[in-house]
């Protein structure tokens, strides 16, 4: 058996190309379809040496001649070397099944599944063909190892379940496999797809790919692996642009389709699900259609195979990133290589050897000189994983034999002897497998059959001489929490297009905070527009689904990024409008006192005295005081000042319009007497005093009602206007408000129609007119004041209530003291009692 290796090998260093195709031919016969090897107990194989079979036409009225295959597969010739090595250690192991030998019997699948059931059907009769009586009812082996492929695995274990042979693939990687109840006798020692497409489906969100393609091969490795990667982007928030799939032996037009529909698509980044074989006629198809630019992700069957990462695949693959399973490296394999590669030893060949005698290697030979996948042992993944499958059914074996787990355990009964093993006693002690290998790595299997599922994330790169080399970049550990297993390593990654710059890949730009992503008709989740945030609405992170809406005390600011506390608004003493009334008033409140100085100068005068001076004097008092209350209306308004300004309005203008009725009643009074000469009867001052007095104290009752029972306070309203809080006075009592103003209005009004009845008395000394004038004004002014309140907003309500307090007070100065005060200052010459007197008395003869 070894001569064969040896003539592969140098037939593959000597020859190049031309020896492959050589090999191929002596591969291709059927005298070379199994290798085999007689022990006392024996696992099969099942590799895809040959990936090309040529199916012959059936007639259906001869026999069907048999199978042929062609184009060797040099990796998985790697992997039958890899286990022929594997058993030829353990036959040679003192400890593990000591004093027995494993034999092997090895089939080309050739990647097909008609092929593989062809090679397991053989693997459990001992001969390809069984007719009649041939069949013992004895599987020829007691486990397979294999195949490459998840399609041609999925026959060999629908096959062997029923007869409890257990399979153990070293490749394939459909999650469907996992299935106890479909799949009882599987095994596998490459993790499920299951993991590995979450790992993809987090690999792309972790770049912020969110709108990719997506390639398949159209079997069940890459259509179960896709529909769990599109399932698991779907959660992570990835859209899929299109999903194509396609098998190595379909026409090249199909092909140069699905790499038109990539070349065409605007996503930046291809998902491809495919095995090396697929990928092989992608590759071909896209250099042909240089198709560049192209951020590959890839899967781990295809991902660290050296002869797809060459220069001249570079132009399309650079920078390709992907999960494999870790490497690791093989004890021996190496040195078994060389041996073989140069047919030479390290140690003495043994003079009870009966084989050809071989010459001792010196080291000096250059297997850089014999390159092939066959010869590289660099770094072993997959071939580890060959390894590992016949270690754990010899440690199934050996538990078996020695009672130490599962059934056995305990008894002796359940144990079986070496000449009596039987593939299901192996089955149930492989599901309790667990060892440790040389390398220190652990070998078990979960209630499914799976390992732990551990991958290297791998980065295609270029070395000093330009040559493509795989750089582990990342990791992905599923037996960890969620969050965790991902994980870099700070290695640069070499990006496609532009090594240092990421390629971006999504269907819509981001939408910025103060944007919420909208929803396209028709289009994809991942494709949308970005629609600015309502007034009172924020979204502080990058592609919010929507806004949220500001709390009550809370607006969004200029780029509706975050929620700002609302403005306040009042009448303050700070802004214009505040100043202006203010000044106003202040104004108003020192023309009322010079009024009062020129009246307290020219006391003695008789328009003075004509016009009782008491009630004069306390008339400039209230409206001293009016102008001065308006004050209070501006300002932040607090707990003190909202119970000033509207009692002490109330009370001053109250007061106000008491002197002025007593003033009207003292007119009316004094033309009702018999002499002339008399201005004011001596009985009246106390009658005007008291009326004054009497008028003010009822409105003082009422406000001490309104303040004891429900006082003003002040009051945040957010409802007036949303984007802002209006700092106001809440009247508290409605019923309050509306008295104190409605109590004024009756004095007003009564004035005016004593003022209005008294109004033909003589010019020279009757002011009835004037008040009659300053009413009529006091009342047109607060008559527009209540609809001018009630829909006036936020601040511009105390402004009106401001305006109607000033407007009234200057009305009532000018029109009563404005023409006294023209005679007593312009007119000194009227100011006489003669003048007064006479032509007073000669208007009412």
């Amino acid at each position: 058996m070894k001569l064969l290796w040896v003539v592969v090998v140098v037939v593959l260093g000597v020859f190049g190309a031309e020896g492959e195709e050589a090999l191929c031919r002596i591969l291709g016969s059927p005298e070379f379809s199994m290798l085999s090897k007689e022990g006392d107990v024996t696992i099969g194989g099942a590799f895809t040496i040959h990936t090309k079979i040529s199916e012959p036409p059936l007639s259906f009225t001869d026999t069907p001649p048999p199978l042929t295959c062609s184009s060797m597969n040099l990796i998985d010739f790697h992997f039958a070397q890899t286990m022929i090595f594997a058993i030829e250690e353990i036959n040679n192991s003192s400890s593990l099944l000591p004093n027995m030998s494993i034999g092997y019997r090895i089939y080309d699948s050739c990647g097909s599944t008609l092929s593989s059931m062809r090679a397991v059907m053989a693997l459990m009769n001992g001969q390809e063909r069984t007719v009649g009586k041939t069949c013992s009812g004895q599987s020829a082996v007691h486990a397979i190892i294999g195949a490459s492929d998840s399609s041609s695995t999925i026959v060999m274990s629908r096959s062997t379940g029923a007869f409890q042979i257990p399979v153990i693939s070293h490749f394939a990687t459909c999650a469907c496999l996992s299935n106890r109840k479909e799949f009882p006798s599987f095994f596998r020692t490459i993790p499920s797809d299951f993991y590995q497409s979450r790992a993809l489906a987090q690999l792309v969100k972790y770049f912020g790919w969110t709108w990719v393609g997506a390639v398949r091969s159209d079997n069940a490795y890459g259509n179960n692996g896709m529909a769990t990667f599109v399932e698991a982007a779907g959660l992570e928030g990835v859209c899929i642009e299109y999903s194509e799939a396609i098998l190595w032996n379909n026409p090249r037009e199909q092909i140069a389709r699905v790499v038109e529909v990539i070349s065409r698509a605007s996503s930046k980044v291809v998902v491809a699900f495919l095995s090396q074989w697929e990928m092989d006629v992608l590759l071909e198809e896209a250099l042909a259609q240089n198709l560049t630019g192209l951020q590959w992700v890839g899967s781990e069957s295809w991902i660290t195979i050296d002869r797809l990462a060459t220069r001249r695949s570079s132009a399309v693959l650079s920078g390709t990133l992907g999960f494999t399973i870790s490497k690791s490296k093989i004890p021996g394999l190496r040195e078994e290589f060389w041996e073989t590669t140069f047919n030479c030893r390290f140690s003495p060949q043994e003079e009870k050897d009966s084989g050809p005698r071989q010459s001792q290697c010196s080291g000096s030979e250059r297997l850089e000189e014999i390159c092939n996948p066959f010869t590289d042992t660099s770094e072993l993944r997959f071939s580890n994983n060959v390894y590992k499958a016949v270690y754990a059914v010899a440690h199934s074996i050996h538990d078996l034999l020695t009672c130490r787990h599962g059934e056995g355990q305990g008894g002796n009964r359940n144990c079986a002897h070496r000449d009596n093993i039987k593939p299901g006693q192996v089955l149930r002690y492989l599901r309790d497998v667990n060892f440790t290998m040389k390398s220190g790595e652990r070998v078990y299997f979960d209630e499914n059959g799976d390992p732990t599922a551990i991958y290297e994330l791998v980065n295609w790169q270029r070395d000093q001489a330009g040559e493509t080399v795989f750089v582990t970049v990342g990791n992905y550990n599923a037996s960890l929490p969620n969050g965790e297993q991902f994980a870099m390593n700070g290695i640069q990654i070499v990006w496609a297009g532009n090594p240092l710059k990421r390629p971006r890949s999504v269907c819509s730009d981001s939408c910025l905070p103060g944007f919420r992503q909208a929803e396209i008709k028709g289009m994809p989740v991942c494709c949308f527009s970005c629609i600015p945030c309502a007034a009172g609405e924020i979204s502080n992170l990058t592609d919010s689904a929507k806004c949220t809406q500001c709390s009550l005390e809370y607006w969004s600011n200029g780029d509706k990024s975050r929620c700002v506390p609302k403005v306040v608004e009042f009448l303050s003493f700070d802004e214009t409008m505040g100043i202006l009334l203010a000044a106003i008033s202040m104004v108003g409140a020192c023309l009322t006192i010079m009024v009062s100085l020129v009246f307290f100068c020219f006391r003695e005068t008789p328009i003075v005295k004509a016009s009782n001076s008491e009630l004069s004097f306390l008339l400039l008092f209230s409206l001293t005081l009016c102008f001065l209350c308006s004050l209070t209306f501006i300002g932040r308004p607090s707990e003190w000042s909202c119970m000033l300004r509207h009692t002490a309005f109330g009370i001053t203008f109250a007061l106000c319009m008491s002197c002025v009725l007593a003033k009207t009643i003292a007119v009316v009074i004094a033309f009702q007497a018999t002499m002339p000469g008399n201005t004011v009867p001596q009985c009246s001052i106390p009658l005007q005093r008291i009326s004054v007095f009497s008028c003010t104290l009822l409105q003082v009752v009422i406000c001490v009602l309104w303040l004891a029972l429900a006082p003003s306070v002040p009051f945040r309203n957010t409802a007036h206007a949303t984007e802002k809080v209006i700092l106001e006075c809440d009247v508290g009592s409605a019923i309050g408000f509306w008295a104190v103003l409605g109590y004024i209005g009756l004095l007003a009004l009564l004035c005016f129609v004593l003022a209005f009845l008294a109004r033909k008395l003589p010019d020279n000394f009757s002011e009835a007119k004037f008040i009659t004038f300053s009413m009529l004004i006091f009342c047109a002014v607060w008559i527009t004041f209540i609809p001018a309140y009630v829909s006036s907003p936020g601040k511009f309500t105390v402004a009106v209530e401001i305006f109607a307090i000033l407007a009234s007070s200057f009305g009532l100065l000018f029109c009563i003291f404005g023409p006294k005060c023209y005679i007593i200052l312009l007119k000194p010459e009227k100011n006489t009692k003669k003048h007064i007197m006479g032509k007073s008395h000669a208007k009412s003869q």
